[in-house]
């Protein structure tokens, strides 16, 4: 917990205003690294001091050990500091401490209730329950009805190099499945839709433990080294704070799941879908009625239905009982009574005829690179 030493007036009542933001980055700084940590720091605070939103920051040392040191920040509210924690002028900003530190870990907080002597100023702010998020901030991947915990990553390589990027990510040899007592490894189906990436990825467990283990697996790690000059965003996953945010970047949550109890061998692919700007929530929660209208449906060929989004990138990773060409509509999600108003969500007007719909199929159809299940143990 971080004790303010005076009360901070962010209103003419003297109430700090609803929903500040508390956030905790601490920090392992390299050995012999700390003087240049430091004037990174200082190169950093005013910049970041001048960011709308921002309220204060402290830099602390730990007085048990040297090497590990926190950086404690508050902000107005959430919003400012996402916008910002997310934006290319973030990334430039704190580049100046890559290489100063060995390991990292950001955690956010709402301030809902502050005691100064016999003063105590609470925000109105009611607390999350269990399974709620704040608005704005992906929920904690969670398991499905299944027990299956579903995530994805998206990201970009140079126009040009998609054929050697397949080829890196299609050879390498698959990590170790069985993580520890109670995570597993379960599938990894990667796609790609021009220079666009999607790997997503099933794990029975604790999702962060599951992707923790890969990133440490030599042969991961060989190819993502391989794959870098390939990328459009530089990286450097020895660089905790790079690899960071290169992962928040990349990540592509799962906003429904839906699955019907269906037999037969089923063909996994992947689309997507050309949105119109800012319709990516509309059209994603249409898809999630159409999915869970077709899963429930004996006589649909949909057996599973996953969509993936960010902002307006929109990914539906699909298990079909038939080739999608031979049922465009079950393939995209436009088998359902919703299906014109799914279309109206898209950048170009398509035709609810088989034609158009296969148009849009191929337009949005997604090569797959690899499509890997774990053995059992």
């Amino acid at each position: 917990m971080t004790l303010l030493s005076a009360a901070e007036e962010t209103t003419t009542t003297g109430r700090p205003t609803p929903g500040r933001l508390r956030v905790v980055l601490m920090l392992d700084v390299h050995d012999g690294a700390q003087d240049r940590f430091l004037d990174a720091y200082e190169l950093l605070r005013y910049q970041v001091s001048s960011v709308p939103g921002h309220v204060s920051d402290q830099l602390c040392q730990s007085i048990d050990d040297p090497s590990r040191w926190l950086i404690t920040s508050e902000w107005e509210s959430a919003e400012p500091f996402l916008a910002w924690v997310d934006s290319p002028a973030h990334r430039e900003m704190v580049k100046p401490m890559h290489g100063c530190v060995s390991d990292t870990r950001s955690l956010r907080y709402t301030v809902l209730r502050e005691t100064h002597g016999v003063t105590a100023t609470d925000t109105p702010a009611p607390p999350l329950r269990p399974g709620e998020h704040h608005p704005g901030v992906p929920g904690v991947p969670r398991p499905g009805p299944d027990g299956v915990v579903r995530h994805a990553l998206s990201f970009t390589v140079k126009p040009g190099t998609e054929a050697q990027a397949a080829e890196l990510l299609a050879g390498y040899r698959s990590p170790q499945a069985r993580v520890d007592d109670t995570t597993r490894l379960l599938r990894t189906s990667l796609f790609m839709h021009g220079n666009r990436v999607v790997r997503c990825v099933e794990v029975a467990g604790d999702l962060p433990t599951a992707l923790r283990h890969v990133a440490r697996q030599p042969e991961v790690r060989a190819v993502e080294e391989a794959l870098n000059p390939y990328l459009e965003e530089n990286r450097d996953l020895d660089d905790p704070l790079s690899a960071r945010d290169f992962f928040q970047r990349a990540a592509l949550p799962v906003i429904h799941h839906h699955a019907g109890l269906k037999s037969g061998p089923v063909q996994r692919h992947a689309y997507r879908y050309p949105v119109r700007p800012g319709a990516g929530a509309a059209l994603v929660e249409l898809l999630s009625e159409q999915d869970e209208h077709a899963a429930a449906d004996p006589g649909s060929p949909l057996v599973r239905a996953t969509v993936h989004r960010h902002e307006d990138l929109v990914v539906r990773l699909v298990d079909l009982l038939v080739d999608p060409a031979d049922d465009p509509a079950a393939a995209l999600g436009l088998a359902g009574p919703l299906a014109a108003a799914v279309l109206g969500k898209l950048t170009e007007p398509v035709e609810h005829t088989r034609e158009g719909l296969r148009h849009l199929l191929a337009e949005c159809a997604m090569t797959p690179v690899t499509d890997r299940t774990s053995a059992e143990d």
